[in-house]
């Protein structure tokens, strides 16, 4: 996720520029991989999860922790990643290409967007110093209201997966509701993976995206939101429930 901050100096211009051309660039092999189809879905999303979980791996082995404890962190981001990679995989087999685009992706880009922007023009009060200096209360509430504009846009135009019209006044509270859950689960991801870093004592997950480090440090918030998904969704239809 990108980090919401008091504003930028001026060479913060050109650090955008590379950002923006990345995040693009890795939207835009998603898309590619949502319209060529299922399988071409699938391994896209083992591949970026695969290198996830090897990211997940590397901070962990600069835990400083026991060899039994490297296992038992590693099962965990196993069962994290991987539960977050089935839900991926899960809504493309219920859904069509620009449901899973509009109302799975877009509501946590937004949060990315909306908090960065907030948090810059606004700065503020940080919410963990401690764990990640440049997050405010600010990038937060312009994550969730960013987020609760685009679930909002989802059911009034009763798009995507909805059981209420989207005119009435539950659907559209519904709605606010869950755009802000988003931004609290994608905001929760981003803090847990800042909190893995700082353990490790590294800056980034790795350096394999320009501009951006690495693929975790991109894809916290949505692996956190998918990962929730999975239990509440995907788990239950798996054993029968639901």
């Amino acid at each position: 996720m990108v980090d919401g901050n008091t504003p930028a100096p001026a060479s913060g211009l050109s650090d955008l520029l590379v950002r923006f051309v990345s995040a693009v660039a890795m939207l835009g092999v998603a898309i590619i991989a949502l319209w060529l189809g299922w399988w071409f879905w699938i391994g896209f999303v083992v591949l970026i999860a695969g290198l996830v979980l090897w990211e997940w791996n590397l901070l962990v082995r600069r835990f400083g922790i026991s060899p039994l404890a490297e296992v038992v962190w590693q099962f965990v981001g196993a069962l994290y990643v991987g539960g977050a990679a089935l839900a991926m995989v899960q809504v493309r087999w219920n859904y069509d290409m620009w449901t899973v685009l509009v109302a799975f992706l877009f509501p946590v880009i937004a949060v990315d967007v909306g908090a960065y922007f907030a948090g810059r023009a606004i700065g503020g009060p940080r919410i963990a110093p401690s764990i990640s200096p440049s997050k405010t209360w600010a990038g937060l509430f312009g994550g969730a209201v960013a987020a609760s504009i685009i679930t909002v846009g989802i059911e009034v135009l009763d798009f995507g997966p909805t059981t209420m019209p989207g005119y009435t006044l539950g659907a559209i509270g519904l709605a606010v509701v869950s755009g802000c859950l988003i931004a609290v689960l994608a905001q929760s991801g981003d803090f847990f993976e800042s909190w893995m870093k700082r353990r490790a004592g590294v800056k980034d997950s790795s350096s394999i995206i320009p501009g951006h480090g690495g693929l975790f440090d991109r894809l916290d918030g949505f692996t956190a939101v998918f990962f929730v998904l999975f239990v509440i969704a995907v788990v239950p239809s798996f054993i029968g429930i639901g």
